[in-house]
């Protein structure tokens, strides 16, 4: 594989301004592998994180990030704005100067062991992706995916990374013994604009044969269409052919959302855009000049128009949980009982509300790392179609 072969290297003689304040950052690392991008190895100290708000609506409310910025660059990423936190800004630094917490599975394994632990679904890939390319010269997720596991821990990922397909015979064994959710997100369909607004991604070709892989070793895999950019990728044309390609390639069921743009994404979307597509830039203003989401009336045009397609090519989300808008998902242990009450599978009542008070001896919200706040992608990566977008 083309990651062989690739060894620790270069260290920077010193740490960016904001990679200062952390005190368990080991060194800073470039190597000719990956020019232009410099990997922090920081040492964590806590892996799991509890997503504020989690447990309300949603079902589940902790995640793990082994990485903090990506090199996949999406132009779009809701999750530039964490990296302003170290003093790092959110267009290039966020593509280039990657943290890297080298030590999470160790970590991880012993939180999960302490008797607090309620076996909450985890969900990864919430914030930047696991499956980046620094996953090929730094291999966290084997030790991720073996703790949750072996702990008896639900879980799943949402990944644009191919090299996902390194871990199926692993993640395989897992779905044995835990439930475990998976998914891809291939957005854009036309291969042009697939690399201009996502440069460091696979290729939507090797995302699908990624969708294949997973079908091929009995695993379910879902494909998030999202965002849905306007003007771009909305036409029915890419969205019948999206669709197509995606139940073609084993795709169990689909989620879309359109796009929005935060402060700070925003503003680097519109930079894009204005050398790429410069005559489109007076109508994003005139869409999301007053706020994060697309108008209310564009949310129902898409919905109108994308919701036949995903029924003629098969592809609903399935059976919904009433009490959630979302799909009922293996790795959430969600079932419902006679009298229509959710409940979860695999740990009682006194075991989530310890779990959520602490863990590993510290509480729940002073363990809650800046770039682990982002809700929309919670709400989504288990399904849970949101209500915002």
């Amino acid at each position: 594989m083309r990651w062989s072969g690739q060894e620790l290297a270069v260290e920077t003689p010193s740490a960016l301004p904001g990679l200062a304040r952390l005190n368990n950052l080991v060194r800073s690392v470039r190597t000719p592998e990956f020019a232009g991008v410099t990997f922090h190895e920081i040492l964590a100290k806590s892996a799991l994180n509890k997503i504020p708000g989690g447990g309300g609506p949603m079902p589940f409310g902790w995640t793990i990030n082994p990485y903090r910025g990506c090199s996949h660059a999406c132009v779009y990423c809701f999750a530039r704005p964490t990296h302003s936190y170290l003093e790092l800004d959110q267009g290039k630094d966020f593509d280039q100067e990657i943290i890297v917490k080298v030590n999470v599975a160790d970590v991880l394994r012993k939180e999960l062991t302490k008797p607090s632990w309620g076996h909450h679904a985890v969900a990864l890939g919430t914030n930047t992706d696991p499956y980046q390319r620094a996953e090929g010269r730094y291999a966290l997720m084997p030790g991720i995916i073996d703790a949750l596991t072996d702990s008896g821990t639900p879980f799943s990922i949402l990944t644009k990374g191919s090299l996902l397909r390194r871990d199926l015979d692993r993640l395989a064994e897992a779905a044995k013994r835990v439930p475990v959710d998976l998914a891809m997100s291939i957005a854009v369909y036309d291969d042009e604009l697939q690399q201009s607004v996502e440069p460091g991604t696979p290729t939507t070709k090797a995302r699908l044969a990624t969708v294949t892989a997973v079908r091929e070793h009995g695993l379910d895999c879902g494909v998030f269409l999202m965002p849905i950019l306007p003007y771009l990728t909305d036409t029915r044309a890419h969205l019948d052919e999206a669709l197509r390609q995606a139940k073609e390639a084993g795709a169990t069921s689909v989620l879309y959302t359109a796009l929005h743009l935060k402060p700070g994404v925003k503003e680097w979307y519109y930079l894009w855009l204005g050398r790429e597509h410069p005559e489109l830039l007076p109508k994003y203003r005139s869409m999301y000049g007053r706020g994060t989401y697309a108008p209310k009336e564009y949310r129902a045009w898409l919905a109108a128009r994308i919701k036949p397609l995903i029924r003629a090519h098969r592809l609903e989300r399935g059976q919904e949980d009433p009490l959630t808008g979302g799909v009922r998902s293996s790795a959430l242990g969600m079932l419902r009982d006679g009298e229509g009450e959710r409940r979860v599978v695999g740990r009682a009542a006194g075991d989530r509300a310890a779990g959520d008070r602490a863990v590993g001896g510290h509480a729940a919200a002073d363990r809650v790392a800046p770039e682990e706040v982002a809700p929309e992608a919670a709400l989504v990566t288990l399904g849970v179609q949101p209500t915002l977008f």
